[in-house]
């Protein structure tokens, strides 16, 4: 990312990199250079480690521990592996979370939850996750009857979405199984009465 240094204030922008995130991302030019001040302001090093995302995502679910799924959002946000988020990264990710189609949303997530990124999601794999996902909301969200424990949920996900049973979920099998039926969306999100998006 290419930055002009501003002396003690933070490095704004360089117009090519300007044009270059909003070419990539769904936010304009003044959402851009909005949201570059205030990672700025947040990360005076112009860069994010896990440590410093699990405490932000700390704030947003005080009832339970939310490092575990922290960990797993930062990977994914974390896009070159470098153990680092810089304001690329943070930009392009939140982009896909908050205004990417379901599609985008979709492949965003199964990415998450394919934890070796091999290119499938198996069961443990996608316990880890509803664990972390549990373990962050805490006793503050009442689960149906058939979702009381981690184990119950993945269940039911593989049960909806593992259509050839072999106990893995393919990109292809994750992806029309939450496009064939919404529901399934609201078992892989925290909330469960959230609507799909």
């Amino acid at each position: 990312l290419d930055l002009e240094d501003m002396g003690n204030r933070p490095a704004n922008l360089k117009p090519e990199s300007l044009r270059a995130l909003t070419a990539v991302t769904n936010f304009n030019e003044k959402e851009v250079k909005e949201w570059y001040r205030g990672f700025r302001r947040d990360c005076p090093s112009g860069q994010l480690s896990v440590a410093e995302f699990q405490n932000i995502y700390s704030h947003f679910f005080p009832y339970g521990d939310a490092s575990k799924f922290a960990e797993h959002v930062f990977r994914t946000f974390d896009r070159d592996g470098d153990k680092r988020i810089d304001f690329r990264e943070f930009l392009y990710a939140l982009s896909v979370t908050s205004r990417g189609t379901p599609e985008e949303k979709l492949h965003w997530a199964f990415s998450m939850y394919d934890l070796d990124g091999n290119g499938q999601i198996s069961r443990e794999e996608m316990l880890e996750i509803v664990r972390a996902i549990y373990r962050m909301v805490g006793p503050a969200l009442k689960m149906p009857h058939d979702e009381t424990t981690p184990e119950m949920r993945t269940d039911k996900i593989f049960r909806e979405m593992d259509k050839d049973k072999d106990g893995i979920l393919s990109k292809e099998e994750f992806l029309s199984g939450a496009n064939a039926d919404p529901s399934i969306v609201r078992l892989l999100q925290c909330d469960p009465s959230a609507p799909v998006a």
